[in-house]
């Protein structure tokens, strides 16, 4: 099991440079609080449209929203941004993120997960103005803005992620991950419609046709891996021009004043720099 920790890109120790508490742009405390900003943002989109359905006897649209790929994946945006700001926190105030001290899987899961955070919703956002949003407008003010928010600003909040934290770009393996996670968001569309009735989304209903649903589902496998090439090769040349500009590590010198880096930490982080992108 400890030969595909490097696979997934996880070195021992952990994030010797800590890229994913520290920017190249903002100090960590500036950065910790813009992501705690957009998870509370996205839980109070969340919460409001649960409020909105109960308060117009819709309390069956909430339970049916776990089916949904969009919401799925808007949770696991809020999640993220909220464990991200509380270990950017941490290395704020100590110099040590939180998550350095997590398991070694426990480790692997954050960086699968920061993987799935800046793919999936541009993924959503893609399908659902391009596939599923059909004129006119949406009439009723809350209706549109959880839209904007879900279906645009989703896209929005893993650019942030992309651009502004000094994360490595993902690890070739994790598109298996990707589209594991999608296989099985597939099983749940189906175990839906067995036990609830309905098709979380029509194009996945082989009553319309059995080649219709295959294309829907070959396209959007297509579409993950080339998001996830176009976001891999926007993190490769996020590293280099900020190293070029000589500000790759400026907000990464901080660590704890008790016990610093030992020596095969700092080794680490020579062996790190050296594959940085010249």
């Amino acid at each position: 099991m400890a030969k595909i920790y490097p696979l997934l890109g996880i070195p021992q120790p952990f994030d010797p440079t800590c890229r994913f508490t520290t920017s190249w742009l903002l100090p960590p405390f500036l950065l910790a609080s813009l992501r705690l900003l957009l998870s509370v943002y996205a839980f109070t989109t969340i919460f409001t449209v649960f409020g909105w359905d109960d308060a117009h006897h819709l309390a069956a649209a909430a339970r049916q929203s776990f089916s949904y790929f969009t919401n799925l994946t808007y949770w696991g945006l809020a999640f993220y941004l909220l464990f991200g700001a509380l270990h950017t926190f941490s290395y704020a105030r100590t110099g040590q993120a939180w998550l350095r001290s997590w398991p070694r899987p426990l480790q692997a899961a954050h960086a699968v997960f920061y993987s799935t955070v800046v793919t999936f919703p541009f993924l959503v956002t893609l399908v659902f103005w391009a596939i599923l949003y059909k004129d006119p407008w949406f009439p009723v003010v809350e209706e549109g803005w959880s839209n904007i928010s879900q279906h645009a600003l989703n896209s929005l909040f893993a650019l942030v992620e992309v651009v502004l934290p000094r994360t490595s770009p993902p690890p070739p393996l994790h598109i298996v991950f990707l589209v594991i996670l999608l296989a099985c968001y597939l099983a749940l569309a189906y175990i839906t419609h067995a036990t609830e009735g309905f098709y979380p989304y029509s194009f996945l209903d082989p009553s319309k046709g059995n080649g219709r649903v295959t294309g829907y589902c070959f396209g959007i496998l297509i579409a993950i891996c080339v998001i996830f090439g176009i976001v891999w090769g926007v993190i490769w040349l996020r590293n280099l021009a900020t190293q070029k500009l000589g500000l790759e590590g400026k907000f990464a010198g901080q660590r704890r004043k008790a016990d610093g880096l030992d020596v095969r930490e700092r080794n680490v982080e020579v062996v790190e720099l050296q594959e940085e992108p010249k």
